[in-house]
């Protein structure tokens, strides 16, 4: 084959971070601790670039900058090819100091790239610094008592200033108990949604920091919120939930501070609070919005003597409560912030006269009024229930089971709406929807009067697919869109009903999935803390099914495979994703915990057989009543699992340093895989529970004595396949790992004629149907077009999506070799009646990408691996080491005779006709 070709250009450094914080396009990144690592990603296409060394150049300096005293610049030169989460070279930092930081790589081919560079804050790293006075301000006792909900409030200050800072020096470090949305002289501070987001507020208490500098002025200012229930206090749970969970009082804790000096704290002091336009805010049931009430200027201009007409709005002295004993953490993740807007695409009007906005795309969010209405009444109201799906033409609202999804505009009328009500959205609430039946508006409505806005934590993106089957490229589509709705504040199992919980065991399956297509290494990793703390603090080594933990009322905390495998399976996977070691150290814990005291086991060290597991969940056979009811043993699943997480432990024990540890998991779980095969398989190779599953994790686990018994399984898996005619078999437990377990057995075909499978249960079958993200049961929506009998019927739910990673692996051909991406195995297998596919990975060296197509009798193969990594390729009969750099290859490709693979077939069955997606 002809020598392949390569493109030069410069390397540069992109993306300069400070461990996982979100870097920013001007100012400095916030950080929480005084000792961040640093990461810098490269751009360009030289050949075989590697890096030989680093330079950090770095100047300190205090909040607020000492003009008159020049900082001392430290240098550092630092002899190493790591550019991934590097040491920090000096000194710890202080609560609020300064670092601008420039980094530059050295080549070993004796280049350098340009200097990059980023500016850092440390934020209040001690709780000291936040002020002994200072407490959370809120409304009087009794104001709350015998409400339902918790009506959202403002609170306010005046405050003087001699002189606006000149330094940039005023900064605001603020968070608080429910949701807070802040202004100071009467402009929104950050685009941050839902703050300080949802945590396990009884250990964590995330807080933000802002500099407010640009906004103060001469003279009076006020700083001022709104604060809703949101999760801290909102309802929470099944059946409507339980209120009150973290507390039963709401309010707000702020520190504002110009040049280190404390101006403002919540400390009571002048502090006056008073009731909005917002009547309600609640998580599942919407917001209520009464124009009559809403007064602009509240948190603008002098307080002094300021009320308002009516007298639900007049302003009172506010009282306050302790500040919380949780650990207040400046997050590594992104925030939750507004991604985009969609236009809706058409009018319904339904069987039954109502009025429907289609967006076109299932999302996560909220609607907007692009413009007012006219003709409005005082007290008229306009009201929003949103859903995912029409059934018979009407909104299908059954799945949203008690959660009402409704917002409600009461009208000022009289003119005052058009001031009002352009541009309203809700605050503090949130819905799952593709439609909204709108009553109430007094004008004609067109397409173009309301937009719907797309909220999620704003993660960076990193993962792209397409190929040239189109219901395969929607099938993605609905992946990345499944895991955008979900990943709002804590990784959800629905956004729609009353649930969106932070399930352990759908996160656990989906992990690897969402860190190709997002850089999750924050969030994830936040989330964890909270696994952890959860388990160890309130669990007794048990971690929850979900968290944050809000199901303690249910009797269901019993030690549960496949979920509760979060503690370890999810920390490699991240490791795996993103190099970085300390995600493994902060869980280590947790996870030897969990298989020393949390699993609770039979005499021969296998799980106790009287636990209930939950097994492969969501089987497609299982009734629609008890998805638990799987074909699958849920025993077996459940110590298939023991086996893989025991290894799993032992290889982070080994990488950590804990050889002891490692060796000791490394025996248990050779003693368990015995055990497990002595239970569970047979001689020959057969499995116990006769299944996709259960063959399936035995092959991808490596949990048979020997290679004829591994063979023997792989063709009764294979026949299995056939004899489903391709339909998918599995549930949680085996979907994320069927396709590959195929694929990995030589049965590629079969893999891919599963995939293109058009019949449910199959991933195209919801595509056929209209899906625009994942369901969480195969047949959510029935062929019929009604909705699935089952309670627990969602249209957005991520867990199923795990196969985008066959998708990004196998038709792709990107996969990691190492940690972080640093080695990547480039490997597309093309298959099906696919015949091109793109695929990009932005890792934490920078961009990877494999382009494919098939011409003819010929393979052409594209990739490019980012400097200072290598890759090794993999094509039919070729392959290579190969450095950075673009490269193209040709290589001979024949189409395999076994596709398209037959159903099994028995005389006295009616011959069908093929059924997938060609």
């Amino acid at each position: 084959m002809p020598a392949p070709t390569s493109l030069k250009g410069g390397v540069t450094i992109s993306n300069l971070t400070a461990d996982h914080y979100e870097p920013r396009a001007s100012g400095p990144v916030f950080i929480g601790t005084p000792d961040p690592r640093l990461s810098w990603r490269f751009k360009g296409d030289v050949k075989d670039w590697t890096q030989k060394s680093y330079e950090i150049r770095m100047t300190r300096r205090p909040l607020p900058s000492n003009k008159e005293t020049s900082a001392e610049e430290e240098t550092y030169t630092v002899q190493s090819d790591q550019n991934v989460l590097v040491p920090w070279p000096s000194s710890p930092l202080n609560s609020r100091e300064r670092a601008t930081i420039n980094v530059r790589a050295h080549g070993t081919d004796g280049s350098a790239t340009p200097w990059s560079t980023i500016h850092l804050e440390a934020t209040l790293l001690d709780r000291s610094d936040w002020g002994e006075a200072t407490q959370v301000v809120t409304v009087p006792l009794g104001i709350h008592k015998n409400e339902e909900t918790k009506r959202p409030f403002h609170v306010r200050k005046s405050f003087h200033v001699a002189s606006p800072p000149v330094d940039g020096s005023a900064r605001v470090y603020v968070t608080a108990l429910g949701l807070y949305e802040l202004e100071i002289n009467g402009k929104r501070i950050g685009d941050h949604l839902f703050a300080p987001g949802w945590q396990s507020y009884t250990h964590h208490l995330n807080y933000q920091t802002f500099d407010v500098s640009p906004l103060l002025q001469a003279g009076e200012n006020v700083v001022g919120a709104c604060i809703g229930e949101g999760w801290y206090a909102g309802s929470l749970g099944f059946g409507g939930g339980r209120r009150n969970i973290y507390g039963e009082r709401i309010g707000l804790m702020l520190c504002l501070e110009i040049g280190g000096e404390q101006v403002v704290k919540t400390d009571g002091e002048g502090w006056e609070w008073s009731f909005g336009p917002l009547i309600s805010s609640q998580i599942y049931d919407g917001e209520v919005f009464d124009a009559r009430e809403a007064k602009s200027g509240w948190s603008s201009g002098s307080t002094s003597g300021v009320t308002h007409s009516n007298n639900s709005s007049s302003w009172s002295p506010a009282e306050t409560i302790p500040a919380p004993t949780a650990s207040l953490i400046t997050p590594e993740s992104p925030p939750v912030r507004e991604t985009r807007r969609l236009p809706a695409l058409e009018i319904i009007t339904t069987p039954t006269g109502k009025t429907i906005l289609d967006f076109g795309q299932n999302l996560v969010g909220w609607c907007v009024f692009n413009r007012a209405p006219s003709n409005t009444t005082k007290g008229g109201e306009i009201v929003l229930r949103h859903a995912e799906v029409l059934e018979d033409g009407e909104l299908g609202v059954r799945p949203l089971r008690v959660a009402k999804c409704t917002d409600t505009v009461i009208c000022a009328g009289g003119g005052e709406d058009a001031a009002v009500l352009q541009g309203w959205q809700p605050k503090f609430t949130f819905h799952g929807f593709r439609y909204v039946e709108v009553s109430g508006w007094t004008d004609d409505l067109q397409t173009t009067d309301i937009s719907a806005v797309v909220v999620h934590t704003d993660l960076e993106r990193t993962g792209f697919f397409e190929c040239s089957h189109e219901k395969l490229n929607q099938l993605h589509r609905n992946v990345v869109w499944g895991w955008r709705g979900n990943s709002l504040s804590v990784p959800t199992d629905c956004p729609q009903r009353d649930e969106r919980l932070g399930w352990t065991g759908d996160l656990q399956v989906f992990a690897p999935t969402a860190s190709f297509l997002f850089n999750t290494a924050g969030f994830l990793s936040g989330w964890l803390k909270d696994v952890a703390v959860e388990q160890l603090v309130d669990g007794g080594g048990v971690p929850p099914v979900v968290v944050p933990n809000v199901l303690q009322h249910v009797p269901f905390h019993s030690p549960m495979a496949v979920w509760d495998d979060v503690t370890a399976l999810t920390p490699w996977d991240l490791h795996q994703a993103f190099d970085d070691k300390r995600i493994l150290r902060d869980q280590y814990e947790s996870m030897t915990v969990w298989l020393d005291t949390g699993v609770k086991r039979a005499p021969n060290g296998l799980y106790d057989s009287s636990l209930i597991q939950l097994g492969d969940w969501l089987d497609p056979k299982a009734p629609a009543d008890d998805p638990a009811d799987c074909r699958t043993d849920s025993h077996l699943v459940a110590n298939a699992y023991l086996v893989h997480v025991t290894s799993t432990v032992s290889r982070i024990s080994e990488i950590l340093g804990e050889d002891k540890r490692a060796k000791r998991y490394k025996d248990d779980a050779a003693r368990l895989k015995r055990e497990f095969v002595k239970e569970y398989v047979s001689e020959s190779g057969r499995m116990v529970s006769d299944s996709q599953t259960a063959l399936a994790l035995a092959i991808q686990f490596d949990l048979f004595s020997n290679e004829g018994q591994r063979q023997h399984a792989a063709e009764r898996l294979a026949a299995l396949v056939t004899r489903e005619k391709f339909k998918v078999a599995t549930g949680f437990a085996g979907t994320p790992i069927i396709l590959h377990t195929l694929c990995n057995t030589g049965n590629l075909p079969l893999a891919y004629r599963m995939l293109q499978e058009s019949k449910a249960p199959s991933w195209l079958y919801a595509v056929l149907m209209g899906s625009t993200t994942m369901w969480e049961r195969w047949d959510s929506m029935l062929p019929d077009g009604k909705i699935n009998p089952g309670e627990m019927t969602s249209f957005n739910h991520y867990a199923l999506g795990s196969v985008a990673a066959f998708m990004h692996s196998v038709i792709g051909g990107l996969s990691p070799l190492s940690p972080g991406w640093k080695k990547i195995l480039v490997q597309p297998r093309p298959g099906g009646t696919v015949t091109s596919a793109k695929t990009r990975h932005v890792g934490p060296y920078g961009e990877i990408s494999c382009e494919w197509e098939i011409r003819g009798d010929k393979l052409h193969v594209a990739i490019a691996v980012p400097p200072n990594s290598t890759a090794q390729v993999i094509l039919p009969g070729f392959t290579e080491e190969v450095g950075s750099g673009k490269k193209e290859y040709v290589v001979d490709y024949e189409r395999d005779e076994r596709w398209p693979p037959q159903p099994f077939k028995h005389p006295f069955m009616v011959p069908g006709e093929d059924t997938f997606v060609a």
